[in-house]
């Protein structure tokens, strides 16, 4: 079933962590990455984003750009600022934010599942972002950025989790938006042992975040085992860096929506074509004089244009609950709205819609609005993992940008080398 196995993790000496742990190259501009490395040579930006470190013009995937990534990471290496444990092992790695926490397994799993689809998919890849994760990989000879991966909660796994935990940990810090990070390092060949046999019992591993950086990997493998004419199936680079979290614990916030005009409707039109497949009602003043409209459960909707807030309800019969990418909440909305009433037929290319995650809040959607970067924002209810999990099940595709995963892991604390 699920084969995962552990690994001799290259990360900073304890002291150092603070100064190289980053957040992940996804989450950031260039020009942000550069503002936030500003005075830390040792900051893991300079691995994941090196174009900060390039005078522009900067091609972000040319061969220069990957490779003073690979420069970087080996200065680290090299300096002692970063060290590779001498024996394999697994990492716990818990994640607290607010009252939430979450405790995964840091592992390299099966490239051969993944494509035996045991880890299970729910996103296209696009070609260029697979290119470009491929060539870091290559370039730096190793997975800086783990997969983020679930399962269907087992009290087994849990067990052996809640033993890990009471080990003393390696890192605890304290990370961006307050979030804490506390990684533990599991050494023990019987505990090793005993939580790869617990995963060989579960029969399916889904990926939640990390569609490009897995089938990069896999294309990474493709490629080595063919200049390799003495390729076993062990080499590392038939394995992926991820981080391994039960379903019970993940939390998904809401992935809203803005939209830049109403395509030549009045306000007045468009919340009339809106009530032939949604029940629409204004919003009143709440204490403090907020207007929110805060969706509060499944098919309910926000809508913010003209400095008012308007919650929506999808209506009976307006979509199929049984069909699980149809009864989406993201679906519900580009099927009788975005498409039908604005015109906007591919939120994959459209230049009309833009993507705001949860964790700016309402707030930042009335700033888009009012200011004029936008004609209407609409706040969406989270996706249920247990929707995503279905979805993967049918070997069907959710919508782009379905789900925004909170907290974040960060990068640089744990790297898989290949050999």
């Amino acid at each position: 079933m699920a084969r995962i196995r552990p690994f001799r993790g290259l990360r900073p000496v304890p002291d150092k962590i603070q100064e190289v742990a980053s957040p992940p190259y996804d989450v950031l501009s260039s020009e942000e990455a550069a503002e936030k490395a500003r005075g830390n040579p040792n900051s893991f930006l300079h691995v994941i984003k090196p174009e900060i470190d390039l005078d522009p013009p900067v091609d972000l995937y040319g061969e220069a750009t990957y490779a003073r990534g690979g420069e970087n990471l080996r200065r680290l290496e090299n300096s002692g600022i970063m060290i590779q444990d001498e024996k394999p092992g697994f990492y716990l790695y818990k994640l607290r934010m607010g009252d939430h926490e979450q405790t995964g397994l840091v592992a390299v799993a099966s490239v051969e599942d993944y494509e035996k689809n045991i880890i299970k998919k729910h996103e296209l890849t696009r070609p260029d972002k697979e290119n470009d994760r491929m060539n870091h990989i290559d370039a730096l000879n190793a997975q800086t950025g783990p997969v983020f991966l679930t399962h269907r909660h087992n009290p087994s796994i849990q067990t052996l989790m809640d033993e890990a935990a009471k080990k003393n940990p390696v890192y605890d810090f304290e990370g961006d938006h307050g979030v804490r990070h506390t990684i533990t390092r599991i050494e023990e060949p019987s505990l090793i042992q005993r939580i790869q046999d617990g995963f060989q019992a579960i029969p399916a591993l889904y990926v939640a975040d990390g569609h490009h950086r897995s089938a990069a990997a896999a294309r990474v493998r493709d490629k080595r085992r063919q200049a390799n004419h003495a390729h076993t199936g062990e080499e590392s680079y038939n394995y992926f860096l991820c981080v391994i979290f039960p379903d019970s614990e993940m939390q998904i916030l809401d992935y809203n929506r803005i939209v830049t005009d109403l395509g030549g409707l009045t306000v007045e039109a468009f919340i009339e074509r809106l009530k032939e497949r949604f029940e629409v009602q204004g919003c009143k003043p709440e204490a403090g004089g907020h207007r929110h409209a805060k969706p509060k459960g499944l098919h309910e909707f926000g809508l913010y244009c003209d400095g008012q807030w308007y919650a929506m309800k999808a209506r009976e019969g307006s979509f199929d609950a049984n069909d699980p990418i149809k009864q989406l909440d993201v679906s519900i909305l580009q099927e009788n709205c975005l498409a039908p009433v604005l015109g906007i037929g591919d939120p994959r290319t459209d230049k009309r819609i833009h993507f705001v995650g949860g964790i700016r809040g309402l707030e930042e959607l009335e700033r888009l609005v009012d200011s004029g970067k936008a004609a209407a924002a609409f706040a969406l209810y989270p996706t249920r993992i247990h929707q995503l999990l279905a979805v993967a099940d049918a070997n069907q595709v959710m919508p782009p940008k379905s789900t925004w995963f909170e907290p974040k892991l960060a990068s640089g604390v744990v790297v898989h080398k290949l050999d």
